[in-house]
């Protein structure tokens, strides 16, 4: 029997070749979450002119530079409505926040510093150094510079700097399409009422959540029968899935028909066997061009593989990095040796503190639902006392 491998190794086999999807551009209105395509450079200049960060006055830092001093005011400058004129020798213009820089003014006095003399002079009380109070033109940003680089997730703060560069719209990775196919005479959809020896289909509700939540779209086919016409079936209703995942029935027992049901549609298949727990095999392969993923068939090992598995692979194709980020937090409790399998506990961090939860059987959901991380711990992980510092993966589904 060959050796089990690594999750490491299981990742970079099921990652091997993905490359990422075609962009798409689509409005700015509706990018927020999605992944730049492509580096977003500035159809304009920001500021467009020199502009006035204070309220006050324009003048010419020379006329300032011993206080107090009498100036005319020769008109008003406001944001969308510039002073069209020239400041001169003696001479001022009301300046508000955002306006433009009036001609042969060179400084901003803050309206603080001056008493306004009616009907149409000010003294300034305070003088004020060439430049002070004035953002130049380009201070933000310059026509042609990208200051967006392709493959971050937008969020609102990178969709407000593409509205200022006047994009309309902004090209982003198209969203990884996934197919969820779920088996078996024994499982019912949700709302629907059990018979004997069925229970409820509950892991695609939460898969579908999950690739959400990373980045993709779903589509949760009907539940197939345990025949291969029915198997056959589902999976020729999602076509244009970019990735089909099925759960359970991969391996060989009477009533497991999927991995056969494929290969004869012409799939090719690497069944991978991960030295971990919960969760030791995966399939991992390609249905003509659609990659094809099986999860276990018990919620919580489903759940953990498709963190390790399916996360990095939806990732994958929309350009983004595959490693998963992994903190230390110190024990709030002692923990046993581990043994020849690496242990992906269900855990709750909490209080700068890490407990693994006290039952990990992975058939069960409501511990699971409680969980807020995993807790890992490695092949032949020796006892360790509380306050031990050990690596957590957040759960973010």
């Amino acid at each position: 029997m060959a050796p089990l491998m690594t999750v490491a190794e299981a990742k970079a086999r099921i990652l091997d070749g993905v490359q990422p999807l075609a962009g798409e551009s689509i409005s700015i209105y509706e990018a927020n979450g999605r992944v730049l395509a492509e580096g977003l450079s500035a159809n304009l200049t920001q500021p467009p002119f020199d502009a006035s960060a204070m309220d006050g006055y324009a003048v010419r830092a020379a006329d300032v530079a011993a206080t107090p001093v009498s100036l005319k005011v020769i008109g008003a400058s406001a944001a969308g409505h510039g002073f069209a004129g020239k400041v001169g020798p003696g001479e001022a213009v009301r300046i508000f926040t955002g306006a433009p820089l009036p001609e042969g003014a060179n400084t901003i006095v803050i309206q603080e510093d001056t008493r306004p003399e009616p009907p149409d002079g000010v003294t300034i009380l305070a003088g004020s150094p060439e430049g002070r109070h004035i953002r130049r033109r380009g201070f933000d940003f310059l026509e042609g510079h990208v200051a967006l680089e392709a493959g971050i997730r937008l969020s609102g703060r990178h969709l407000m700097l593409a509205a200022a560069m006047n994009h309309p719209t902004v090209p982003v990775r198209r969203k990884p399409v996934m197919a969820l196919l779920a088996n078996g005479d024994e499982l019912v959809p949700p709302g629907e009422t059990p018979k004997a020896s069925q229970i409820v289909s509950s892991i695609p509700a939460g898969l579908k959540a999950a690739i959400e939540t990373w980045g993709g779209e779903a589509t949760v086919l009907d539940i197939a029968k345990d025949t291969r016409e029915s198997i056959a079936a589902q999976v020729d209703a999602a076509p244009d899935a970019d990735v089909l995942v099925t759960i359970g029935g991969a391996s060989v027992g009477e009533h497991d028909l999927v991995r056969g049901t494929l290969e004869a549609k012409g799939a090719r298949f690497e069944v991978l066997k991960a030295a971990m727990r919960p969760g030791k095999p995966v399939m991992s392969g390609y249905l003509g061009a659609r990659k094809v993923l099986n999860l276990p068939g018990n919620p919580a090992s489903a759940m953990i593989c498709a963190q390790l598995y399916l996360k990095p692979l939806i990732a994958a194709l929309l350009g983004l990095p595959t490693d998963e980020q992994v903190r230390e937090l110190p024990l709030a409790h002692p923990i046993g040796a581990n043994g020849e399998r690496e242990h992906f506990m269900r855990a709750i961090a909490s209080g700068g503190t890490v407990a693994p939860l006290p039952d990990q059987d992975s058939s069960l959901m409501s511990a699971f639902a409680r969980a807020n991380c995993l807790l890992v711990r490695p092949v032949n992980a020796p006892s360790l006392p509380a306050g031990a510092l050990v690596p957590v993966i957040s759960l973010d589904f």
